[in-house]
């Protein structure tokens, strides 16, 4: 088994959690307050881990375009959680979590078109497939 998998499988894991547990919080609650608040939470760990780990040493390495694209990222990613929070806060997460799931096909797609990396006819299907899932599973 490649090393990543069971990492791969965890956040899988972990992605579901959250899509529950953020359901259950989020009653009663601003969805832009919540993404906040889970915000800190990975703040506070994400660091924690990183302090621990000895990884900190590594800063005043980092190119300019390391920072760049790293920031980004996490633009994209607070974005995504704003978006994420509010369609929970919107809709049932039977439907919001596959929709969500729809990054998958699109980075591979992405991945095609801005990194130059190769997309076999099995990436291909799969990435049908989970546009058909997800179909199947919002509009049933």
């Amino acid at each position: 088994m490649a090393p990543w998998i069971p990492y791969a499988l965890l956040a899988a894991l972990f992605a579901a959690l959250t899509a529950i547990f953020a359901k259950i919080g989020i009653k009663g609650v601003d969805s832009d307050l919540a993404t906040a608040i889970r915000t800190v939470v990975i703040l506070v760990l994400a660091w924690g881990i990183a302090f621990a780990r000895g990884a900190t040493a590594g800063l005043p390495d980092l190119s300019g375009r390391a920072w760049l694209f790293l920031v980004l990222s996490g633009l994209a990613t607070g974005a995504s959680w704003l978006c994420y929070f509010r369609a929970l806060k919107l809709g049932p997460v039977s439907k919001v979590a596959p929709v969500d799931k729809l990054s998958v096909a699109l980075a591979l797609v992405m991945a095609f078109v801005f990194l130059g990396e190769s997309i076999s006819a099995r990436g291909l299907l799969g990435a049908g497939l989970i546009l058909t899932g997800t179909l199947v599973l919002v509009w049933s």
